[in-house]
């Protein structure tokens, strides 16, 4: 098998859900004689025809609520936001409509589309072409939320995303386009047991720390993992692939086994899909834990300029850092937390401690 990239293998995808029903259609700014800013709808138009892939004006809040509209007839639309940050002019149609349309009409009409962001940073993009905008979407009830970490994921959480009646939000790292594994496209396609969306997977087995991410930090994830083995930590790590449905099992059967736990996320820490994660293990896996859960997330700043991009995105570094604090000798760790100044406020040094991020 020949190397497949992240990209390669959602543009196959494309390809086959709209070789697989005619209803299907890929639209949005410059995704048809252009291919996408990142190629990913390469050749799609040339090859299936320009009513099946086509351009949009640049205008995100009509790109979407064309899609309603289309769905309204029975057709099942696949949009391209051209960035994680131009989707915010569609934000309205999105949140007001799109989620709520199922409800609204007690069932009767559904709205069957895909709604594709390249998203998160590490591409060194100026504002406006980088950020974390999953909190925003996992946290509207009637979307459901994909975000594939892998190439094999790329391919088969899209085909599940335009085969899922509900809306679906399908962020794509932006970071991870270009990466590659020896994947078989053909043999994706053809199978019937491929884990399905809504339950995470264990990518690495470990004993001694779960370490739970999704997205653009999988890789990241494993990176650490790797690393802390020459700390003498065996660490497990759960790719939790979709947000919405979220795998309660998965991870707190792995935080029960190991006893302790880490969520990496690369957006910020404040109210995020992470304090989430962080809330449903403690409340799920209280007495099985040896020391608090904690986080590595981006910084709360908005995405800096690219040549300080490092300092915001969770690194190995970072990672191995927040694992040597999991309380390896059992003592309580009271030292990063001072509630003494009225709402709990910390100075600026315990900031790093707080969550391994801030």
């Amino acid at each position: 098998m020949a190397p497949v990239t992240f990209a390669n293998a959602l543009n196959q995808a494309l390809r086959d859900a709209l070789a697989a029903d005619d209803r299907v259609s890929v639209f949005g700014e410059d995704v048809g004689v252009a291919g996408g800013v990142f190629r990913i709808t390469d050749g799609i138009a040339r090859d299936l025809g320009e009513d099946r892939c086509f351009d949009t004006p640049l205008a995100e809040s009509g790109i979407v609520g064309f899609a309603i509209g289309m769905c309204m007839a029975g057709l099942r639309p696949i949009v391209e936001m051209q960035f994680d940050a131009f989707a915010y002019p569609a934000f309205e149609q999105i949140t007001s409509h799109v989620a709520k349309m199922r409800n609204r009409t007690r069932g009767v009409v559904n709205l069957p589309m895909v709604i594709r962001v390249p998203y998160a940073g590490g591409i060194g993009g100026v504002e406006h072409h980088c950020d974390s905008s999953e909190g925003y979407y996992a946290h509207t009830p009637g979307l459901r939320v994909y975000t594939p970490g892998t190439v094999e994921d790329a391919y088969v959480l899209l085909r599940a995303a335009v085969a899922d009646p509900d809306p679906v939000i399908f962020l794509e790292p932006k970071r991870l386009y270009w990466s590659k594994d020896d994947v078989d496209l053909r043999d994706l396609a053809a199978r019937h047991d491929l884990t399905p969306p809504g339950q995470a997977v264990v990518r690495r087995p470990g004993t001694d720390v779960t370490l739970v991410t999704y997205g653009p930090s999988v890789p990241v994830a494993l990176q650490a993992a790797a690393a802390a083995e020459d700390e003498g930590w065996s660490v497990e790590v759960i790719d939790l692939r979709t947000l919405n449905p979220y795998d309660d099992v998965t991870v707190v059967e792995s935080v029960r086994r190991t006893g302790r736990c880490v969520v990496v996320t690369e957006a910020q820490g404040f109210a995020g899909v992470g304090a989430e994660i962080v809330a449903r293990v403690q409340e799920r896996a209280f007495h099985a834990l040896a020391a608090p859960v904690l986080r590595v997330t981006g910084l709360d700043i908005p995405y800096p300029p690219p040549k300080l991009e490092h300092l915001h995105l969770p690194g190995v570094d970072r990672i191995l850092d927040t694992i040597a604090r999991l309380q390896w000798d059992d003592e309580p760790d009271l030292r990063h937390v001072d509630l003494s100044a009225g709402q709990g406020s910390v100075n600026g040094a315990d900031l790093v401690s707080l969550g391994g991020a801030r």
